[in-house]
C-alpha cells in the first residue's frame, strides 16, 4: 500500500525515540542489519499519558502473542483500542514477559551496569517529561516465546530477518516509545544487539476505514473517560494520605441473589449425579448446574475469544 514518509530514523543499541504518531498514523519497525532484534514498545495517549497500553488486557483479547490484526488496548476503565498492528512479516511477538531491567542483569548475571529496556524506555519517553514510574509493561516485538508443558514460560531464538517490519496504526493520537531491547544475555536477540529502523506513514484513509467497522472499536457505555471519574484529578505528590472527607458510594450495591427453579428430565439429573458425584465442577446440584449453564453459554454465545474449557457443559 503506497504511503507518504513523513520521518525516518534509526535507533542504535541502547536506545529508544518517543514519537508523536497521530490518529491514522502508521510506524513501521523494521529489522535491518542481519534483523533479530527484539524492539521493546511502550504507547501513551497523547493527550492523556494516565491511558496507555496495558499488556493484561491485550493477552486476554488476542492471546500471548499478538500479530497481524490484534489491537494494543488500554487499560480498565478506558478499556480501548489505541492502536493496531496492521502489517506484521515475522508474525513472532509477545506480550508474556515483562521488560528487562537492571535489577535483572545484576540479580540474574551479577552486572548492575548493563543496557536494559525498561532504562532506556525512561530516558527516551523523558523527552516529553514522563519518570521512570511511567514506564510500562512493553509490547515486545519480534521475540519468539511459548509455555512448556510444565507452565513455564520460555524465550527461543529470534527468529525475525533482515528486511522484517511489523506497522502500528494509531487509532487515536499518541506518544509511541520503542526501543532497541537491552537483553543480550539470551536468545531474546540472539545474543547481540543490532539497530531497527522507525518510520512514520501517513495513512491511507481507507485503511483507518476499514478498522473502524470492526466490532472492537464500537464505543460502550462502560469505557469511561476522566471526566466521568468521581476523582478526575492526577496526584500531584507522591505520599499517600487519607482524605478525612471520604465517603463510600458503591455502585451496584447491595448485591440482590435469586433462587431459580430449574426442572430437568431423567437423563438430565442423571448426568447431574453423575458431576456431582465426580466432585470436578461443584459438590452441589446448585453449583453443578451453575458451573455447566455458564459454560455453555460461554461456548455458544459468547463473543470474542473463548479461553475456557467447557468439557462439563457438552459430557
Amino acid at each position: 500500500m503506497e504511503r507518504t514518509l513523513l520521518v525516518e530514523t534509526v535507533i542504535e543499541p541502547g536506545t529508544g525515540k518517543a514519537l508523536e504518531l497521530l490518529r491514522g498514523q502508521v510506524l513501521r519497525i523494521e529489522q535491518i542489519a542481519d534483523g533479530g532484534q527484539c524492539a521493546d514498545f511502550n504507547t501513551f495517549n497523547l493527550h492523556d499519558y494516565k491511558e496507555h497500553f496495558h499488556t493484561s488486557r491485550t493477552r486476554q483479547m488476542h492471546g500471548l502473542m499478538p500479530t497481524e490484526g490484534a489491537f494494543l488496548w488500554s487499560a480498565a476503565p478506558r478499556d480501548r483500542p489505541m492502536a493496531v498492528v496492521v502489517a506484521d512479516t515475522a508474525k513472532s511477538n509477545d506480550i508474556l514477559y515483562g521488560r528487562c531491567s537492571a535489577f535483572l542483569f545484576d540479580y540474574e548475571y551479577g552486572l548492575p551496569v548493563h543496557t536494559n529496556c525498561h532504562d532506556i524506555q525512561a530516558e527516551a519517553q523523558r523527552e516529553y517529561g514522563l519518570t521512570p514510574d511511567d514506564v510500562h509493561d512493553s509490547f515486545n516485538f519480534f521475540m519468539n516465546t511459548g509455555v512448556d508443558a510444565s507452565g513455564n514460560p520460555y524465550i527461543g531464538p529470534n527468529r525475525a530477518a533482515k528486511g522484517d517490519y511489523v506497522e502500528i496504526l494509531a487509532l487515536i493520537d499518541l506518544l509511541a516509545v520503542p526501543n532497541v531491547c537491552g537483553s543480550d544475555m539470551m536468545t531474546t536477540s540472539n545474543f547481540e544487539l543490532k539497530p531497527l529502523r522507525l518510520a512514520i506513514y501517513e495513512a491511507n484513509p481507507e485503511e483507518l476505514a476499514e478498522q473502524e467497522t470492526r466490532r472492537e472499536m464500537k464505543k460502550l457505555v462502560t469505557q469511561r473517560n476522566p471526566a466521568q471519574f468521581k476523582q478526575p484529578q492526577i496526584k500531584a505528590t507522591r505520599e499517600l494520605t487519607r482524605d478525612p472527607s471520604y465517603t463510600p458510594d458503591f455502585i451496584n450495591v447491595p448485591l440482590v441473589i435469586e433462587d431459580v427453579a430449574v426442572e430437568l428430565s431423567d437423563g438430565d439429573l442423571a448426568l447431574l449425579t453423575e458431576l456431582i458425584e465426580s466432585g470436578e465442577v461443584g459438590s452441589n446440584p446448585s453449583d453443578v448446574l451453575r458451573y455447566v449453564f455458564f459454560s455453555w453459554w460461554i461456548e455458544h454465545f459468547m463473543q470474542g475469544p473463548k479461553r475456557f474449557d467447557g468439557e462439563a457443559s457438552t459430557s
